[in-house]
């Protein structure tokens, strides 16, 4: 696969040209934060962003409500949404997150709903330029990402290094054919920026390597931690730090009627551990009624229950919850510290 080296301005002509021949969703400045939206024109474009407030892969992959289906009488038709996209200005962590959705939901039976998506997009991910004051990806390995986009970006002075990686990847630079290769000056420089990456983006230092977090969680003393019920008494059970995380992938599925009482459709709609009623089961019992217990679900379930399924821990650093969370008790790495140091 190829490796060019463009300037900003044949950047900005390569991305208006896709603009104009495809469905573009990139990052964007909303006031003083960032989101990822459907891109207009290449000076829309800020690949100089920290962080979404979003991540990607609830943008276009989990979206907050989706029709799965509509029925009449005793049929039904699953609702695909395949058009193809382009992602485009993915950080790293972010797409460590994708990597992690597209093996939980092509577990057991395949997700047709979110395959069809996942299938759909070409992805241009996008090394970090500058740094989110809450990030702490450097610590979970996530700094850096080695696959699954098609296109890596990387700003190496004042030039970007253009790394194609797929059959998607090489058809979606072929506007650049002509640009000149990296040399191997650029590739040590990029080495350079991957490197200096894993040490930027630790602004919170986690103590404890994330490989040991399932033995850590698996001890009783670590589930009767006090750190629980001191946390929780703050929580106002909101579910902000569920809604920003790019790991976070529960969901509501329910049915809708129409008034003639034979059609309607079948939906389903971001849900979330943290909040009140989510354990709630026929009968009225709830499984997780306390706030400390729903608060120590979300940790065990990011170091412990998924890390069994996919064997990676289900955080990427981002340090979007830190940021969400109005009480500021969502942040993972002052959590697993105190089990840590407590151990």
């Amino acid at each position: 696969m190829s490796l060019k080296k463009i300037r900003q301005a044949v950047l900005n002509r390569w991305v208006d040209g896709l603009v104009a021949t495809t469905r573009v969703i990139a990052v964007q400045a909303k006031d003083d934060r960032f989101v990822f939206g459907q891109l207009s024109r290449a000076s829309d474009l800020r690949l100089d962003y920290d962080v979404t407030v979003i991540p990607p892969s609830k943008v276009c992959f989990q979206p907050p409500t989706e029709t799965l289906l509509r029925f009449s009488g005793s049929s039904y038709q699953s609702v695909l949404e395949n058009e193809p996209f382009v992602l485009f200005g993915v950080h790293p962590y972010d797409m460590v997150a994708i990597n992690q959705m597209d093996r939980i939901f092509a577990r057991d039976d395949d997700d047709c709903h979110y395959m069809a998506r996942r299938q759909a997009a070409t992805i241009v991910a996008c090394d970090v330029q500058r740094v989110s004051e809450n990030a702490f990806a450097g610590c979970m390995g996530t700094a850096v990402v080695a696959e699954g986009f098609d296109v890596l970006l990387t700003k190496v002075g004042g030039q970007y290094l253009v790394d194609a990686r797929t059959d998607k990847g090489e058809a979606l630079t072929r506007a650049l054919a002509g640009a000149p290769d990296a040399a191997q000056e650029d590739r040590a420089a990029r080495e350079r920026v991957w490197e200096r990456n894993r040490k930027r983006l630790r602004k919170h230092r986690l103590k404890v390597k994330p490989e040991a977090l399932p033995q850590l969680l698996s001890a009783q003393e670590a589930y009767d931690h006090p750190v629980w019920q001191e946390k929780a008494r703050l929580c106002f059970s909101c579910a902000s730090c569920n809604t920003v995380c790019p790991t976070c992938y529960c969901f509501d599925v329910q049915d809708d009627v129409n008034w003639d009482l034979k059609s309607g459709e079948r939906s389903r709609c971001w849900d979330g551990c943290m909040l009140e009623k989510f354990a709630c089961v026929a009968g009225g019992h709830n499984f997780r009624g306390e706030r400390a217990e729903r608060y120590r679900h979300r940790y065990y379930r990011k170091g412990k229950y998924v890390p069994a399924l996919i064997g990676e821990c289900a955080c990427v650093g981002c340090g979007r919850c830190i940021t969400a969370c109005v009480t500021k008790i969502a942040n993972p790495v002052t959590v697993f510290n105190r089990l840590w140091e407590g151990k």
